[in-house]
């Protein structure tokens, strides 16, 4: 993927397992961004192929359609409905039929309840569920669009610097949300945080000038000399 010249995305090749919980790492202008992008749709690579297991080519579909076939993505600043409770935006989020005529005589079932109740009890919001959302710590906010992405059902998450901005306690509490979340659900974590890294453990990919720089656990590519010197060591 080329902007005026410059390549974004190199030849990267990435694979991420089912059910991987991955951290993705790299200097400003690595690639991590626009493999995102790439991943969801809003950017067309100039060459090469995005495979979302073994029969969609995500290069070949829209933005609405890979967020339909289970692709979430959360960015760095958090988007919720700031005048809406915490219970309203899960049900806003809710994976359901959105066209007019149909949300106009909606009504939210016993199982919609249920599935609500169950997620604000894994973000840790069901005591803040009548609150407004605006109200919400910086930290509980971020919480609240992870539960708003979990509403649509996704297969993959692709987090992008999840924890900016959060305390430490916050932190502690968001990797151990993504851990519990590994497994069900396939999560790519674009962070600088290495505490935070170093919490989630697995698999670390390091990205330099659009390709795959180094491949490991944390402590393996923070012992390679060309990840200190293009990342770790500024």
């Amino acid at each position: 993927m080329s902007f005026d010249g410059f390549k974004a995305l190199n030849n990267l090749s990435l694979a991420i397992d089912a059910g991987e919980l991955r951290c993705i790492i790299g200097p400003n202008g690595a690639g991590k961004t626009t493999m995102m992008d790439v991943i969801t749709g809003k950017t067309r690579p100039d060459a090469g192929t995005c495979f979302f297991g073994q029969t969609l080519d995500l290069t070949r579909m829209t933005e609405p359609e890979i967020a339909h076939a289970g692709i979430g993505r959360k960015f760095q600043k958090p988007t919720i409905f700031e005048n809406h409770t915490v219970f309203e935006n899960l049900e806003l989020a809710m994976k359901t039929d959105k066209r007019a005529w149909t949300s106009l005589f909606a009504w939210l079932s016993q199982e919609g309840r249920d599935r609500i109740t169950d997620t604000l009890k894994q973000i840790r919001l069901d005591r803040e569920a009548d609150r407004l959302a605006g109200l919400l710590s910086h930290g509980q906010k971020q919480w609240l669009e992870i539960g708003m992405l979990l509403m649509q059902e996704p297969q993959l998450l692709l987090l992008d610097e999840p924890v900016a901005g959060m305390t430490d306690d916050e932190t502690e509490r968001t990797g151990e949300l993504f851990k519990s979340l590994a497994g069900k659900h396939s999560l790519v974590v674009v962070e600088h945080d290495m505490a935070f890294i170093e919490q989630l453990g697995g698999k670390v990919t390091v990205l330099h000038e659009g390709s795959v720089l180094a491949e490991g656990n944390l402590a393996t590519v923070q012992a390679d000399p060309r990840v200190i010197e293009v990342y770790l060591g500024r």
